[in-house]
């Protein structure tokens, strides 16, 4: 079954765009909600006495040559508005001795570091505003990071989906997607979901 989509109006005009430092304040709230919970978990550990959550995550994506930065970011535009975004990176190869981190050592975040397929373009977050879903403009920012995943010469497109967020898993299906590897959930106040697997896909 077909997803619902709306028609997009005759004259609307949507957009793809590289990110510039401007958005990294509309970045962070787009990958609050792509992350289902995990952002909230990882942002409030740093965050400072008091500070904002979605702060955190500004001064985050403010940073450079970096996997979390707004240089890695594509957003899609509505009429010139921001209406979501895609963050991708290449997983780099490495030695089975480099893979030390913060999210290997943290129970939470070591299923979602084990998941990972070197050498792919990995899909870390993909968001649209509420007001713009159903216009398809998730598919195209997904057939958008495939074209440039072709551009860097690299082997596939991956990215992990909880196994319980069934509508992102249905899009992912439609696109192409097949699962190749997953990892039990380890259950945390922050995340939307605490049952099923985390599941790793590419295309």
């Amino acid at each position: 079954m077909m997803l619902a989509e709306k028609t997009p109006s005759i004259s609307m005009k949507i957009s793809l765009r590289d990110a510039i430092r401007q958005d990294c304040a509309e970045i962070a709230k787009l990958f609050l909600i792509s992350s289902d919970g995990l952002a909230e978990y990882i942002w409030g550990k740093s965050a400072g006495p008091g500070e904002d959550i979605l702060a955190v995550g500004e001064r985050r994506y403010a940073r450079e040559d970096v996997d979390f930065s707004w240089q890695n970011c594509r957003m899609v535009e509505v009429d010139g508005r921001v209406a979501g975004m895609l963050l991708a990176y290449e997983i780099p190869f490495q030695s089975d001795g480099d893979a030390s981190s913060e999210s290997v050592a943290d129970p939470v975040l070591k299923p979602y570091s084990e998941l990972e397929i070197p050498g792919s373009y990995y899909v870390s977050g993909v968001a649209i505003h509420a007001r713009y879903r159903g216009l398809g403009l998730g598919k195209l920012l997904m057939l958008d990071a495939h074209d440039r995943a072709i551009s860097k010469n690299l082997g596939a497109v991956t990215l992990i989906c909880f196994e319980e967020n069934v509508r992102a898993m249905h899009m992912y299906r439609q696109l192409g997607y097949r699962e190749q590897d997953r990892r039990s959930i380890v259950p945390h106040r922050c995340l939307h979901y605490t049952e099923g697997d985390a599941i790793l896909l590419a295309c």
